[in-house]
């Protein structure tokens, strides 16, 4: 499966942005989907997942009540909607995919599908 994120940019602080992980080469639906983050020096930083199981969605503190995950089956594509941004949202996101249990779903070590990453800069 290959992922392709898009959707980055540069926006002023309060603004929203939509992220996509588009799927090419396999059926995004079958897979548990997570959008993870990081910053020169550290590691991914969990942000949001879909499981393949019922579709339940879950969310780092730092993203619930701001983000919204979402599948769109028809498109193979899965959405990260993020309002509110602020500058400390300021990373590279990624999507991977990967069927993961569920207490391990905040893991970026148990996905094995990986996009490329989406540049997200928010200035205040």
């Amino acid at each position: 499966v290959q992922l392709q994120a898009s959707g980055g940019g540069l926006v002023q602080a309060g603004a929203s942005l939509r992220l996509s992980c588009a799927a090419s080469g396999g059926t995004l639906s079958t897979y548990t989907v997570a959008w993870f983050r990081q910053v020169p020096g550290k590691e991914h930083e969990f942000v949001a997942v879909v499981t393949v199981s019922g579709g339940r969605t879950y969310y780092a503190d730092s993203a619930r009540g701001r983000c919204t995950i979402s599948r769109d089956i028809a498109k193979n594509t899965v959405y990260l909607q993020m309002n509110s941004l602020k500058p400390e949202d300021t990373a590279v996101y990624s999507c991977a995919a990967g069927r993961p249990i569920l207490s391990a779903i905040r893991n970026s070590d148990v996905y094995y599908y990986w996009g490329q990453g989406t540049q997200v800069t928010v200035s205040s």
